[in-house]
């Protein structure tokens, strides 16, 4: 009898563990599936005003690289605020590109820069 309940026991908890890894594979390969493609408009090149050609160039690129131009821009002349970093400090080329502002915060900064590109 004992021998029959240990079957039966060991059976049940197999059946779990396999329940539980079939449930694992099957999300991972659902996951494979949605590839995230990106965005066309993101990835379509523009073209900088004069004043923000000054810090990012010239040539037409796309926007993600703008952002990236002028993050390593900031991060490469310490324009960062260092008690709080979301603050940027214009420069003088900075300032041209700001409207002004000696001072904006990252967001701000998108929406300033936004007004550059063409």
């Amino acid at each position: 009898m004992a021998k029959k309940a240990v079957k039966k026991a060991v059976k049940k908890v197999a059946k779990k563990v396999v329940k539980k890894v079939v449930k694992k594979v099957v999300k991972k390969v659902a996951k494979k599936k949605t590839v995230r493609k990106a965005n066309a408009a993101f990835m379509r090149p523009v073209t900088p005003s004069a004043t923000l050609a000054a810090v990012v160039g010239a040539k037409p690129i796309p926007r993600t690289e703008v952002t990236k131009r002028l993050w390593s821009y900031i991060k490469k002349n310490g324009l960062q605020d260092p008690k709080n970093k979301r603050m940027i400090k214009a420069d003088a080329a900075l300032k041209a590109v700001f409207g002004g502002k000696a001072q904006v915060n990252m967001f701000e900064m998108t929406k300033l820069v936004s007004k550059h590109l063409a």
